[in-house]
């Protein structure tokens, strides 16, 4: 049974991301379960700075996913550099009509069609500092069980 809808309803998808980004989404979604990964969309930073994606591993290693659905999109957003002192690896995704050279190098890269998404490039680790991984795990914790209890008492409404 699905708790949290990917449709017009689900309280995730704001209306601030364009169709575009939400297939996007959904594709790393679907990779990062593959995987194992426990994937949180839209996770506000101590910094006030809000993640599109961030996922957390078995080991509790933390990685975030920048989405960007067109080459202005990218070039526009200048905040992306400060998720770095929040994750152990920082990534981009985006779909195939945006050419991959336009980002940078020392950042990994999906491309999701929607459907799936491959890791086009790895990202290079950057270990988070031990009290700073404690404080993003329990903030990551906090957020999702909210959103888990919000998700069933609205699939569920008092009679």
């Amino acid at each position: 049974m699905t708790i949290v809808s990917i449709g017009v309803s689900n309280p995730l998808i704001d209306g601030r991301q364009s169709d575009r980004a939400v297939l996007i989404r959904r594709g790393v979604q679907v990779l990062f379960s593959n995987m194992g990964l426990a994937l949180l969309p839209e996770l506000t930073l101590a910094n006030g700075r809000r993640a599109d994606l961030v996922t957390l591993s078995s080991k509790g290693e933390i990685w975030i996913i920048e989405i960007k659905s067109s080459i202005e999109d990218f070039r526009v957003d200048r905040k992306w550099p400060e998720y770095r002192n929040y994750c152990d690896r920082l990534f981009f995704a985006t779909h195939p009509g945006v050419p991959e050279d336009i980002f940078p190098p020392d950042c990994g890269l999906i491309v999701s069609d929607g459907y799936g998404a491959h890791l086009s490039r790895e990202a290079p680790e950057h270990r988070l500092a031990p009290a700073t991984r404690k404080s993003i795990t329990l903030t990551y914790a906090r957020v999702a069980t909210q959103r888990l209890m919000q998700a069933e008492i609205s699939a569920r409404p008092f009679s």
